[in-house]
């Protein structure tokens, strides 16, 4: 009898680059600003400008976006000119357009599992368009029974999930790079987690690591299949 009834995925920097899209249009902006502020200076403004607005714009591109808007606007003292600002403008909404390729061993993997017959979903956080079209970029939309895509991670979108799927949290296992959204949430549901860690993570994603008893990391995501 298998341990798991569902295998959930999350999606941004597990299966596919994104915060590196992200964090090349970070030193695009750091670099404009370097004529009001050191580089350093300028990402801990970006920094503060995402988490005061996180509770009103939520994550995704457009958060992104107006953020770095702001952020410009305050460290420049409105003295940035506009076709600095549009031309900053545009390289954000490129952001929409990531290729959102596959990871390494990602698609071998998913593919394997389905063969196998295993039941896989994507749980992912952020706007509703922008991950759709991403995992339509991606082709990996094949792979999986079951899409939700939610504003917040927290464990009470999980307890949601599980009811959806219509398993026990013991019967799920949550395949993600962010101990702070993807693993500890569900293992505090009584899922189960597997970390692999992404060589970027996101400010607001960092977390202090830690051990659990159904927690497992692994360094390749090909690994699952000798976890499983």
């Amino acid at each position: 009898m298998r341990r798991f009834d569902w295998i959930v995925f999350d999606a941004d920097d597990t299966l596919w680059d994104c915060q590196g899209h992200f964090e090349r249009v970070m030193r695009q902006l750091y670099d404009m600003l370097d004529r009001w502020s050191t580089k350093e200076m300028s990402k801990r403004e970006l920094y503060a400008t995402e988490r005061k607005n996180m509770p009103v714009l939520g994550y995704g591109t457009k958060a992104f976006t107006l953020s770095v808007m702001e952020t410009a606007l305050r460290v420049s003292e409105y003295q940035l000119p506009a076709r600095e600002l549009a031309w900053l403008q545009e390289r954000c909404y490129g952001l929409l357009n990531l290729p959102a390729t596959p990871l390494p061993e990602v698609e071998p993997t998913l593919r394997t599992l389905q063969e196998e017959g295993w039941h896989m979903a994507v749980f992912t956080k952020g706007e509703l368009l922008d991950q759709e079209n991403k995992l339509r970029r991606s082709g990996l939309g094949q792979y999986f029974e079951h899409v939700e895509i939610t504003s917040d991670k927290g464990q009470d979108e999980f307890r949601a999930l599980c009811r959806k799927l219509d398993v026990e949290p013991s019967r799920m296992l949550m395949v993600g790079n962010s101990l702070k959204s993807d693993i500890a949430p569900a293992l505090a549901i009584g899922a189960w987690g597997i970390y692999i860690p992404f060589h970027i993570t996101w400010e607001l994603e960092h977390a202090e690591h830690f051990d659990h008893e159904r927690m497992h990391t692994i360094n390749h995501f090909a690994q699952l299949l000798n976890y499983l």
